[in-house]
């Protein structure tokens, strides 16, 4: 029910509790599960649509109800949250797998082979391209990234696909141990020996990332290309060398660079919260516009019921009966008439912040582009400490801004050479 992370939380349904709220609900099931030996007592799952399509409430539900049939969890109950964030919406469901009159678990079995070939079956239903983890099981994209290591690079304000895809690139374009260590210092990123995983990476605040995990390789292939990691630093000499040598410098431009583009970003998230407010106005007034109607469409109902010695003479002649089901198909109407109203809104609404989430993915992009090119510089830098004396002919300036500029001018005038990145 987090809406500060979302631009829009609908509690859609909450079938077969006694409690009407989120939280009362999922009470109730654990309250239920102590009469169990049971502790995974809830099932929970994640309806994601691709990104161009804006999937109504009859969709979502009917891929839920479709997930509760091949797991087996048909008339349990359950809760649905829909969300919508970034100009995506997808829903939530969680069922319970107590069975209340058995009070027993649910048994539930290859549940992740069972929802892969629903996921498939959908994609087709719908005629939306398959994507590649569907078009062949098991073909996980190396991109990929577990929530572990996106909440580490999240704290560094770094998309974690960045690091993955910077440190999975350099491995591919190298066949040597050398030559992967210099396409890693190409983009500010630094080889060293591991406590206990063998081979790591430091970035430039000296975070450290597995190599093996980051890049998608196996222990093996690494082992055979670098060899036993004995000969390389230890974590704590490059963490040293890289915030060292480059704290104040490097830090410096890291910041400015941030701040930049924090204020680039700044008239979008104001634009965001502007429109997410407006969008959540619009919707509070068409529900209690269709609250009220529904008032008063039902008052109006329930007037076609005759009352006293005339509604037991409409009783016994079946116009009573024949009014109801009247009455029952016209609330029905009435029902899917809000719901398709409700979907019109929510659809104009997401489409215009589909287009104001197009602006954020081009200025994304534009930012990743500055960052890399800042990583490359950095990794210039603290390579050129090594021989600086060399490279300069003279006496190594003391302060290091002075240093960073006389070795951008090294650059200009030629006399630094990079690694050989052809390897």
């Amino acid at each position: 029910m987090n809406d500060q992370d979302n631009d829009h939380v609908i509690l859609l349904e909450t079938r077969g509790f006694v409690g009407e709220t989120l939280h009362d609900a999922l009470d109730e099931v654990h309250v239920i599960s102590k009469a169990t030996q049971c502790e995974k007592y809830l099932y929970s799952l994640s309806i994601n649509p691709p990104p161009h399509h804006i999937a109504n409430e009859d969709e979502l539900i009917d891929a839920i109800e479709r997930a509760e049939r091949v797991l087996g969890l048909s008339d349990q109950p359950r809760a649905i949250v829909i969300h919508e964030k970034e100009g995506r919406r997808h829903a939530h469901v969680v069922w319970s797998r107590i069975d209340a009159d058995r009070l027993k678990a649910i048994p539930i079995s290859h549940d992740k082979r069972k929802l892969m070939s629903l996921s498939k079956k959908l994609f087709l239903d719908h005629g939306w391209e398959l994507p590649k983890g569907l078009q062949a099981y098991g073909g996980r994209n190396p991109l990929n990234f577990s929530l572990s290591e996106w909440q580490q690079a999240k704290r560094l304000g770094v998309d974690p696909r960045e690091i993955k895809q910077s440190i999975r690139e350099c491995w591919e374009r190298s066949d040597s141990k050398t030559g992967f260590i210099h396409a890693l210092e190409d983009r500010g990123l630094f080889l060293a020996r591991g406590d206990r995983r063998g081979f790591v990476v430091l970035d430039v605040h000296g975070q450290v990332y597995s190599l093996s995990r980051w890049s998608g390789v196996t222990s093996k292939d690494i082992k055979t290309r670098l060899g036993a990691p004995d000969e390389l630093p230890d974590v704590g000499d490059v963490r040293t060398r890289v915030l060292g040598e480059a704290k104040q410098t490097l830090q410096t431009f890291i910041a400015d660079t941030r701040k930049s583009q924090q204020a680039e970003l700044l008239p979008l998230n104001t634009e965001k919260v502007r429109m997410v407010s407006a969008h959540r106005a619009e919707r509070a007034a068409l529900k209690q516009a269709q609250e009220r109607r529904w008032v008063e469409e039902t008052q109006a109902r329930q007037a076609r019921l005759n009352g006293g010695l005339k509604g037991v003479f409409d009783w016994i002649s079946g116009k009573t009966r024949q009014t109801r089901r009247e009455n029952e198909q016209e609330a029905y109407f009435c029902l899917k008439r809000d719901q398709h109203q409700r979907h019109v809104l929510v659809e104009a609404q997401m489409r215009e912040r589909l287009a104001l989430q197009h602006k954020f993915r081009r200025l994304r992009n534009q930012h990743t582009q500055e960052r890399a090119s800042l990583a490359r510089d950095v990794g210039r830098y603290l390579k050129s400490f090594g021989d600086r004396k060399t490279r300069f002919n003279g006496p190594v300036p003391n302060n290091p801004t002075k240093a960073f500029k006389a070795m951008r001018k090294g650059y200009e005038r030629d006399r630094y050479r990079g690694p050989d990145l052809s390897l």
